[in-house]
């Protein structure tokens, strides 16, 4: 009950409903079991000889006669009512059974219709809070899980603990509620039957919990299935052009096929120990009925002990109790169930982020003097990828970094904007190690454009607004011209609110790449990172974009990863890498005349 322990943090904000809950709660069991004992009177109206009419009004006489005085002042009450006409005690009764019948359904209703409100609640913050922290968790998290994973979390494991939580709830009130007024009607008819019946009903729990042992097993191997299913589609979509190339479509559906098969394997594994439980739960109900049947009515006919009015509503209330048994052994599955899915949920809730600001992080707002990376080391997994590396980049400079794929350039932008952090050494600006910055105000300093341009399914106007929610539309057309992107966005249909698709794919290359720039450009950050930012422009673009970024990148600190020459060769400087180490430095006209590594790379034209 641990993990539903924590689940159950999310309901404080809806107690109000839970407690409504509850109090209908103890009105619906209370008329349910009201309802069968108001039965007694309707069948000595309909059953019971002229002589057991009650007509003078009958005296309490303590617990034990309980039963006695409650069919009698019924009787009495029924009596002055009708007098002697038999059809008018009738109907009284039957009003009776209709109203108590209609009170309980109404509190039934009113104990779902609160109860949706805290489920839906629930889910809603427990959704909310996964999204944040799956946000908040470092790109590292995401490295070790599957997308697909994390999006069956969220979706179908949260939907699995909203039932378990109402099931839940179920168990905890309404139910047992509903078997104890049930109990305390059955002891005022008859102690000596109730106790003999509950002799056999730990028999029946025992058996019905031997079934669910093995549930939370199963529902753990059926919910991680899922998850890699979901996590096969979502690598299809984003790949369908390279499936399709390679004509590997046959390939991808083995592998969905293959998840699907074992998910149907696990889930009618699941499922059928799960249906189980309800079959069995009724059988031995009504095997305690049939034994209550024999017994109850030995003492109605045999030994006289019982009248038959009274035997009959026990035998209702008796049948009572096996719904809500019924009931708790359902949500002792679900809640088993739901265990394994509160686990999975869990485990994202209760991850630590490495990243976290500390308790006396400092809000930068401004950038002054300089970026210093000294002594970093830094590894994704067993090997370093930056070994002793050490750069100081004044404001308004510019560095280059080169070098040929895996030298750690794109490592280098990771570790500035704290992405990830560094496994020794420091990244200080104006002096202040930025792991004791917040990162909000570290990455507000900084403006971000990747080799890949990330766009987002929206218009052209939201995408850019990244940049600055508050900009104006005359800000977002000129950062777009000064990207050299206006041409293109002015002809789309409706101009900058035109949708550009999921990840923009409505547009080239070229034209996504230059929307990328024009949000950096919005930014209007003292410090831009350009991870081979022009890397997907043609020439001509190219041209233009470059000449945009050096007018931008002015009075700016800069770091640019670049293969293109033309990107790099007007840097303040040059830093060469090689296998995560500096082998060269300087400017580009000095780093030619060396004729060593960049003047290898430039003849090569690795750059290109």
């Amino acid at each position: 009950m641990n993990y539903f322990k924590q689940i159950l943090q999310f309901a404080k904000p809806y107690k109000g409903y839970a407690i409504l809950n509850i109090i209908s709660n103890v009105f619906y069991a209370l008329f349910s079991a009201l309802s069968f004992i108001a039965l007694i009177p309707m069948l000595d109206v309909l059953f019971e000889k002229e002589n057991t009419k009650v007509i003078a009004r009958p005296v309490y006489e303590g617990l034990s006669s309980l039963k006695d005085f409650y069919k009698d002042y019924l009787s009495f009450q029924v009596n002055q009512y009708a007098q002697d006409d038999a059809s008018k005690a009738l109907f009284l009764v039957i009003c009776l059974v209709i109203v108590l019948f209609l009170l309980k359904n109404i509190f039934n209703y009113l104990a779902m219709y609160f109860i949706t409100f805290l489920r839906n609640g629930v889910l809603k913050d427990l959704r909310n809070r996964l999204y944040e922290k799956t946000v908040e968790l470092p790109i590292s998290f995401f490295s070790e899980k599957r997308k697909g994973d994390i999006m069956a979390r969220i979706g179908t494991d949260v939907l699995e603990i909203q039932h378990s939580f109402l099931s839940i709830l179920e168990l905890i009130v309404r139910e047992p509620l509903t078997i104890l007024f049930t109990i305390i009607m059955m002891l005022i008819i008859s102690v000596k039957l109730t106790i003999f019946v509950f002799i056999f009903i730990p028999v029946s729990g025992f058996i019905i919990s031997r079934i669910g042992k093995s549930l939370k097993r199963k529902s753990d191997r059926v919910q991680e299935e899922q998850g890699t299913f979901l996590s096969t589609l979502e690598e299809t979509l984003s790949g369908l052009k390279v499936i399709k190339g390679f004509n590997a479509e046959n390939i991808f559906n083995e592998k969905f096929q293959d998840s699907t098969s074992r998910f149907y394997n696990f889930s009618n594994k699941l499922l059928n120990r799960q249906n189980l439980a309800s079959p069995t739960s009724e059988f031995l109900g009504i095997s305690v009925i049939a034994i209550l049947l024999w017994y109850g009515g030995r003492m109605v006919l045999v030994d006289g002990t019982l009248d038959g009015s009274s035997f009959i509503a026990y035998m209702g209330l008796a049948y009572n109790i096996l719904t809500p048994a019924k009931g708790i052994s359902k949500a002792s599955y679900s809640v088993k169930k739901g265990n394994a899915a509160a686990e999975r949920v869990l485990e994202i809730l209760n991850t630590e982020s490495p990243l976290e600001d500390k308790p006396s992080a400092i809000i930068k707002e401004t950038f002054n003097n300089h970026i210093e990376l000294s002594k970093v080391f830094f590894k994704y997994e067993d090997d370093y990828v930056l070994k002793d590396f050490s750069i100081k980049i004044s404001k308004g400079k510019s560095v280059a970094l080169v070098g040929q794929s895996g030298s750690g350039k794109s490592t280098i932008a990771n570790l500035v904007t704290r992405f990830y952090d560094v496994n020794e050494g420091a990244i200080e600006i104006d002096g202040e190690d930025i792991r004791n910055l917040t990162k909000q105000s570290l990455r507000g300093l900084m403006g971000l454009v990747t080799q890949d341009s990330i766009l987002f399914n929206d218009t052209v106007k939201n995408n850019i607004l990244l940049g600055d929610k508050d900009a104006s539309e005359d800000s977002i057309v000129e950062a777009l011209k000064i990207a050299n992107a206006w041409e293109f966005v002015k002809d789309l249909p409706l101009g900058i609110n035109t949708n550009i698709g999921d990840s923009g794919n409505k547009l080239s290359g070229g034209q996504k790449q230059r929307l990328s720039i024009a949000r950096a450009v919005l930014k209007n950050p003292p410090i831009m990172i350009l991870d081979e930012a022009t890397s997907a422009l043609d020439t001509e673009s190219e041209r233009l974009v470059q000449v945009a970024l050096e007018n931008m990148m002015k009075n700016r600190t800069s770091i640019v990863i670049a293969h293109r020459l033309s990107t790099i060769k007007n840097a303040d400087e040059i830093v060469v890498l090689n296998k995560g180490e500096i082998v060269e430095q300087g400017k580009h006209n000095e780093l030619i005349s060396k004729n060593g590594v960049y003047k290898k790379l430039v003849d090569m034209q690795s750059f290109e």
